[in-house]
């Protein structure tokens, strides 16, 4: 985790305090099968998410997070500390790829690299911040988000 910056004390760092190949680490979530299955009654009803024995037949072989659930973790997660940016991350766009399932039982925690700083250049304090997100899932697998 990068050394606390000036700004970091005041809700966040801004601009000028982000370089490229800057890290952060966040905090972790542990998931459990209620939330799972909770989030995809909502939003994913699919079997795989909601029953862990109709999941075995699938091609998950059990119970797995909706990847939608794992992007709303990683988002908190993020927000929480994981990229503390001040003012808060809007998206400008992105790439999200779920290579392996989160599973009940799993601890997600997200490591971030500052990878591109661009100021605009009608506002030199303003800009767009590029960064890539990882997951670490019990430290043991991990997976690009």
């Amino acid at each position: 985790m990068t050394t606390p910056d000036k700004h970091q004390a005041n809700g966040g760092l801004y601009l000028e305090d982000l370089y490229v190949g800057q890290r952060f680490t966040s905090g972790a979530h542990a998931v459990d099968e209620a939330q799972i299955k909770t989030f995809a009654s909502q939003f994913d009803p699919q079997p795989f998410h909601l029953d862990d024995a109709a999941a075995r037949s699938t091609l998950f072989a059990g119970l797995a997070v909706s990847g939608w659930r794992t992007a709303a973790i990683t988002m908190r997660l993020l927000v929480d500390g994981g990229a503390p940016i001040a003012g808060g991350i809007v998206g400008a766009g992105g790439e999200v790829s779920w290579r392996k399932p989160t599973r009940p039982g799993d601890i997600l925690q997200i490591e971030s690299e500052v990878l591109k700083v661009t100021p605009s250049r009608s506002r030199p304090d303003r800009g767009m911040v590029t960064c890539a997100a990882r997951h670490s899932i019990n430290a043991a697998r991990s997976c690009r988000c």
